[in-house]
């Protein structure tokens, strides 16, 4: 073990903002309260540039933080010329890179970007092909405080301590991610572990034997598993921490699911979504949004978390008692929904930017980011009255809240940005391809 040159690990931050545990943070939001990232900075000069580190491998998973630790995973080829493509196009084919991988998980000080431990979680030839967009990295890890928690598809899901020591390995067997309608395409998971009181839930939606379960987060063992009659999916799980009624809420092919956190008991379905679903749920004000992109459905929903039973809309009908709103044609088919004061914004990866009341479903505006080429594939995150959209371009756009369509800045990174950015103690942190930048003002 390495040991940490941190201080203490405790399981509460010193400030509000300062955690950001899981994929797009809290309960997957994308949301801080942060106030003071800056509108424009330079990754080439370094204006508002705190650090910039070096991370090996591939990886689209997204950097966490608890505390004054922040968290990485990344798979490291033994093929010198490793690489993805990037781009709007619909080829679906895998990559040839099936050489010795290893897969490691990386501690670092948020402050310094010093390395305080990495980890070869496991290594080998790779059990599934990736996507030729894809890596064999794609889900982002989640910490409590007290552990943190990596999934690597059919590698296995880990558990470490926040000073490195491992746990345990659960493995989840095969997870076979691909297209539905071609068996033989092969293109990697991506669903990210969240982690709910002392149950890891991870959701395996494969292209036979897709199930949800939660796992013990100090044991390693299974608590439940709930059989889903599902096709290939690549969304994360949500939790929504109702007092009376919490649930995980799963996006999914045939249906749109709540389960009770406890026994993985279905609560709800709701049908009529796309046949690849990739974005995560997400909620606010008593409304949880969730959305896909394939065509032609592409939908977006607005349900009440108080639903139950089967509340699939009629034919025709944008709405029922359970189901707020809902449209068809506007839905992304890779980043997440952003919820932020009152507005829910849809990022398609072609570059278009939708804006809808959360309450009522009205479009605001339904407009294209003036991106170069090769579209979206991480998600919208909210700061400080703007919205940062990060490009596959490697450009990072900052849009103005509201209800109208203003573009603020455009921030070069000088390198592919395909994961999603995190924030914390007013800095956000971008992975690109090959590196983490840390974008604060000048202390």
């Amino acid at each position: 073990m390495v040991a940490s040159t941190g201080g203490p690990c405790v399981a509460e931050a010193t400030k509000p903002d300062s955690n950001w545990p899981s994929f797009r943070g809290k309960y997957a939001s994308g949301v801080s309260d942060a106030k003071a990232i800056p509108l424009k900075w330079n990754a080439k000069t370094g204006q508002a540039i705190r650090f910039k580190v070096s991370v090996p491998g591939l990886s689209h998973s997204s950097p966490i933080i608890w505390d004054n630790r922040l968290f990485l995973t990344t798979a490291i080829s033994s093929e010198k010329n490793a690489s993805f493509k990037r781009g709007l196009y619909g080829s679906g084919e895998a990559s040839a890179d099936q050489s010795d991988h290893k897969w490691q998980l990386i501690c670092l000080d948020k402050r310094s970007g010093k390395q305080l431990w990495a980890k070869t979680v496991t290594r080998g030839k790779p059990i599934d092909k990736r996507h030729v967009k894809a890596t064999y990295a794609n889900s982002t890890p989640a910490t409590d405080g007290r552990y943190v928690v990596a999934l690597f598809g059919s590698q296995g899901l880990f558990a470490y301590t926040m000073e490195g020591e491992f746990l345990w390995k659960f493995d989840l067997g095969r997870l076979n991610v691909g297209a539905y309608d071609l068996p033989r395409y092969e293109w990697g998971s991506a669903s990210s572990p969240i982690i709910v009181g002392d149950d890891v839930i991870v959701q395996c939606d494969t292209q036979a034997d897709s199930f949800l379960i939660a796992i013990d987060i100090k044991t390693g063992k299974e608590r439940w598993k709930t059989k889903r009659d599902e096709l290939p999916s690549w969304g994360t799980p949500t939790y929504y921490p109702d007092g009376t009624r919490p649930q995980i809420i799963t996006n999914g092919s045939n249906f749109i699911r709540g389960y009770d956190p406890k026994s993985g008991k279905e609560l709800w379905r709701l049908g009529g979504s796309s046949k690849i679903t990739a974005p995560t749920p997400v909620f606010d004000d008593g409304i949880i949004v969730v959305a896909s992109g394939r065509s032609p459905e592409r939908p977006v929903f607005a349900i009440r978390p108080s639903a139950s039973g089967n509340i699939t809309l009629k034919r025709g009908a944008t709405r029922n008692k359970h189901v707020v709103w809902s449209k068809t044609r506007r839905g992304p088919y890779m980043p997440t929904p952003l919820i932020y004061q009152g507005l829910v914004y849809t990022l398609n990866n072609n570059g278009i930017l939708g804006c809808y009341d959360l309450k009522t479903g009205e479009e605001h505006y339904y407009e294209r980011i003036p991106h170069r080429a090769h579209g979206f594939s991480a998600s919208p995150i909210a700061a400080g009255g703007r919205i940062y959209l990060p490009g596959e371009d490697g450009l990072v756009f900052v849009v103005r809240v509201g209800k109208s369509f203003k573009l603020l800045a455009t921030n070069p990174m000088g390198e592919p940005i395909m994961a999603t950015p995190a924030v914390s103690d007013e800095v956000m942190y971008v992975r690109g391809a090959q590196h983490l930048f840390a974008i604060g003002k000048e202390k």
